[in-house]
């Protein structure tokens, strides 16, 4: 009863204290004062009280199968919120993703619309012609028209007066010294990287496949159950070093991977599906002729992958043809926060990075296209802001058709598609792997981010490669970062990897690692697990596309080192 009393008590006073005049006077100013900051910070900072600018998203991108449906419920927008921007900005900037996502859908190229250039999407049409023409040999030359004037380039128009000119392109091309899939300075690239990719190219491409010298070996891609593509490619790689070794020409046959109704007509079931053939289609037609024919194989022009062993395939000698570069790699690889300079597979790291590259140095239309899909539904909502905030006439009612200038045509056109950088890609794998090497959690992988971080303070967005769906439920404890992944479902729980890859369906479970793998091949950064196949074979296409100096930081060592 005292209580309630002294409850009554303390209440009335305060009413009468925040009755009297004084009070009233301190509680308008404090409003008042509240109500002028606002609209001065409305007026020249453009923020807004109500809903603050968006610093983290775990942005998916929708995967990339045969109806290849961009979902744009699944974008989440990043880095602004509704609020902040002008009254109709966002109704374009939609208006703009989802005209660019129809384009994609259409796989039409950019000259068939008067939409806004998409700096993040490829020509692929044109992209394959050119790569076509980049892996043909010339009428009377021994190589295809490398030079260094790169992609589109070349075609610029020639002049009768430009016979000099013609005379020092033929030079350049007949000595074969820029194949056009390396990319960077020779420092970049592991040691002669540039001389091997040529050799390579000139041994899987004799000028005339009929020449009774020309031998073959001819081998299906691995089918072994449970066995990923990262250990298919692993596999073709040795095979490609028998070959060289034994001067055969690889002609690769059944991909089951590509066994599916994306890959069309006489692409399915076959490599040529994702990347250029590893031959020429005179050698391939030679060498299946050639199995027809007893006499071939009593000869030994022909052999298949059944004639070696398992161990000469994944463990045989690394081609001596140009000495031991392997002795002298560069030491950019941090584990533990020390730089591996030595070890005992240096041979077998340095073979592996140069074959990867060979079979996958241009990627075909198909391959193009999902690429274009994946990077319209992960950067494509930014890519649209951005354009429309650099142009001065309003979207969709100012648009028109620009003419095309010879700089825009020859030049910029060889410009790699616009990612927001710098970009991190980040493969962490767990799982069934545990078997196999030493597995962390994604703690571990973000204490690598951070480091980089403290180097590269701009650094903010990750491309997060995982088939965990608890890796990817993590990344949300990290707001500081931006996370761009593939909706795809992921694994739960204790499933191996061949149950995980099977409930996807072949499609699926063949297009997406393959987007991921070239992502991750092509960004600033790259933190893995070298005791991985799969990171081991990024790590490779990395020391081969000028990102050795980027560095590599693995979370463990391969368990054969």
């Amino acid at each position: 009863m005292e209580q309630r009393s002294l409850e009554r008590v303390v209440s009335q006073r305060a009413l009468q204290i925040g009755s009297s005049f004084p009070c009233q006077i301190c509680v308008l100013g404090f409003l008042s004062g509240v109500c002028l900051t606002s609209l001065f910070l409305a007026s020249f900072g453009g923020l807004s009280l109500s809903s603050p600018i968006t610093t983290f998203t775990s942005s998916s991108t929708t995967l990339i199968s045969g109806d290849r449906n961009v979902k744009q419920k699944n974008i989440e927008r990043r880095f602004f919120s509704h609020e902040k921007l002008a009254l109709g900005v966002h109704e374009r900037v939609s208006l703009l993703y989802s005209s660019w996502g129809n384009l994609v859908n259409q796989s039409a190229n950019e000259g068939k619309s008067n939409l806004p250039k998409a700096p993040h999407l490829e020509d692929c049409k044109l992209s394959a012609e050119t790569n076509e023409r980049l892996d043909t040999r010339l009428q009377n030359d021994s190589f295809p028209p490398w030079t260094i004037w790169k992609g589109q380039l070349d075609n610029f128009l020639w002049t009768a007066e430009d016979e000099q000119l013609r005379y020092y392109r033929h030079q350049t091309v007949s000595e074969g010294a820029y194949p056009p899939w390396i990319k960077g300075s020779d420092e970049e690239n592991y040691p002669l990287t540039r001389k091997v990719q040529r050799d390579i190219w000139l041994h899987q491409h004799p000028l005339n496949c009929s020449d009774g010298n020309v031998k073959f070996l001819i081998a299906d891609w691995e089918r072994i159950p449970g066995f990923g593509i990262g250990a298919q490619i692993a596999g073709m790689c040795g095979l490609l070093a028998i070959a060289i070794n034994e001067k055969r020409v690889l002609v690769t046959s059944y991909y089951n991977r590509a066994d599916h109704n994306g890959c069309k007509g006489s692409l399915r079931s076959s490599w040529s599906c994702y990347f250029l053939p590893e031959t020429s289609p005179e050698c391939r037609d030679r060498a299946f002729e050639l199995m027809k024919q007893k006499e071939a194989w009593e000869k030994g022009i022909i052999t298949i992958k059944e004639n070696y062993t398992s161990k000469e395939i994944w463990s045989g000698r690394t081609p001596r043809s140009w000495g031991k570069p392997w002795s002298y790699l560069q030491p950019t690889t941090d584990i533990n926060g020390s730089l591996i300079a030595y070890h005992r597979k240096m041979d077998r790291r340095w073979w592996r990075a140069q074959a990867v590259r060979y079979l996958m140095r241009f990627q075909t239309e198909y391959t193009c296209n999902l690429l274009n899909h994946a990077r319209h539904a992960a950067f494509g909502w930014e890519a649209a802001r951005m354009v429309l905030e650099s142009q001065f006439r309003d979207f969709p009612e100012g648009v028109e058709k620009a003419a095309k200038h010879d700089i825009e045509s020859f030049v910029w056109s060889n410009h790699k598609p616009w990612s927001p950088r710098p970009m991190l890609s980040m493969h962490v794998r767990m799982g069934d792997k545990a078997c196999e090497m030493i597995v962390v959690g994604f703690k571990e992988y973000m204490h690598l981010a951070e480091r980089i971080r403290k180097h590269f303070p701009n650094l903010k967005s990750i491309w997060l490669s995982t088939e965990m769906q608890e890796v990817v439920d993590q990344s949300r404890l990290y707001p500081h970062w931006t996370f761009y992944y593939t909706n795809v479902t992921r694994q739960t729980g204790n499933m191996t990897m061949a149950t995980y890859e099977a409930s996807l369906g072949r499609e699926t479970s063949t297009n997406y690692p393959l987007v991921n793998f070239l992502l991750a091949s092509e960004a600033d950064f790259f933190i893995g697990a070298l005791g991985s196949t799969w990171c081991f074979l990024i790590d490779g296409m990395r020391n081969t596309g000028g990102k050795v100096m980027s560095g590599y930081l693995s979370v463990n060592k391969d368990r054969f080192w």
